[in-house]
C-alpha cells in the first residue's frame, strides 16, 4: 500500500477523487484512512481549494461546482429528472394561493407542471415562465420587470426587488446552483443570489427542487442557510447521510 504521508501529490489526487465520488470529505475520517495527521489533511484541502476543487467547511470540505453557463445551455440537461422533481413540487401547491416561481430550468419545469384547473396567483421574474403560466386560464400572472439577466433568464435588478417587496407569498420556489448541509443553498451570480434572498424574505414557505448533481456541492455566493429552507424536492438516490443532515435543519424532504 502506498505511504500517503510521504507522497503529497498522490494523497491530494486521492482526496480529489473522493470528493468527485462522494461530494464531501471529513478531515478526521481522511486522516485515519490515509494514516496522516488532521493538520496534513487540512493543508491538502487548502491546496485543493486554491485550485477550485473544493470549498473548505467546518470539519472538512465540499466539492465546488463549475459555473453552468447561460440558461439556454442548461435547458435540456437532466430534463427527465427535472420533470419528475417539478411534478412533485406542483403537488405541494395549494388551490387559491399566491406563489413565486424563480428563474431557472427546474422552475421552468415546475411552471409547466402546475395543473391548469387550479386557481393561483403566480409571480415570476422569468419571461419564459410567464409565457407558460399565461397558457393556464385560471392563473393570475404577475411579471416582475427590469433588465433580463442573460445567465439566469430572469430580472434581478432594483426594479424587480422593489416590486417584489409589495407581495407576500404563501410559497416561493427558489432556484439554486448547489446545496450542502454545511453551506446551504448557493449560486454563482452575486446579483441573482441577492435577489433570491429578497424572495425568501417575502415567503411563508421556501421550497427548492434540486437534481442529485447539485448535492452536496457549493457555488460562490450564499443564497440561504439550510435552516432557511423549508422544503427540498430531490432525487431518491440522495444518500441517507445527506438526508439526515438536511433533516437536522428541519427541512422537509420529498424524493422522486
Amino acid at each position: 500500500m502506498l505511504d500517503y504521508a510521504a507522497f503529497p501529490k498522490e494523497r491530494q489526487a486521492l482526496i480529489k477523487q473522493i470528493l468527485l465520488d462522494s461530494g464531501r470529505v471529513v478531515c478526521n475520517e481522511l486522516a485515519a484512512q490515509l494514516k496522516v495527521s488532521e493538520h496534513t489533511i487540512r493543508r491538502d484541502l487548502h491546496e485543493l481549494s486554491k485550485k477550485g476543487v473544493c470549498k473548505k467547511v467546518y470539519g472538512g470540505a465540499v466539492i465546488a461546482l463549475p459555473e453552468a453557463g447561460d440558461i439556454s445551455g442548461r435547458r435540456d440537461l437532466n430534463r427527465d429528472k427535472k420533470s419528475s422533481i417539478a411534478h412533485k413540487c406542483a403537488q405541494l401547491v395549494k388551490h387559491g394561493s399566491c406563489i413565486f416561481i424563480d428563474s431557472g430550468t427546474t422552475n421552468l419545469a415546475i411552471a409547466d407542471a402546475l395543473p391548469a384547473d387550479m386557481a393561483l396567483t403566480v409571480v415570476t421574474n422569468s419571461a419564459e415562465i410567464a409565457v407558460i403560466l399565461l397558457k393556464k386560464p385560471l392563473f393570475e400572472v404577475i411579471m416582475l420587470g427590469g433588465q433580463i439577466q442573460r445567465a439566469s433568464g430572469g430580472c434581478v435588478g432594483t426594479s424587480a426587488v422593489t416590486q417584489l417587496k409589495g407581495v407576500m407569498f404563501d410559497q416561493g420556489f427558489i432556484g439554486g446552483c448547489a446545496m450542502a448541509p454545511e453551506t446551504g443553498l448557493t449560486g454563482f451570480d452575486y446579483a441573482d443570489c441577492e435577489f433570491k434572498k429578497a424572495i425568501i424574505g417575502q415567503c411563508n414557505e421556501t421550497l427548492v427542487g434540486l437534481t442529485a448533481d447539485k448535492i452536496p456541492a457549493v457555488a460562490r455566493y450564499v443564497v440561504a442557510d439550510s435552516s432557511q429552507i423549508d422544503v427540498m424536492v430531490v432525487e431518491e438516490n440522495i444518500s441517507r447521510e445527506y438526508y439526515s443532515a438536511f433533516r437536522e435543519h428541519d427541512i422537509r424532504i420529498y424524493t422522486v
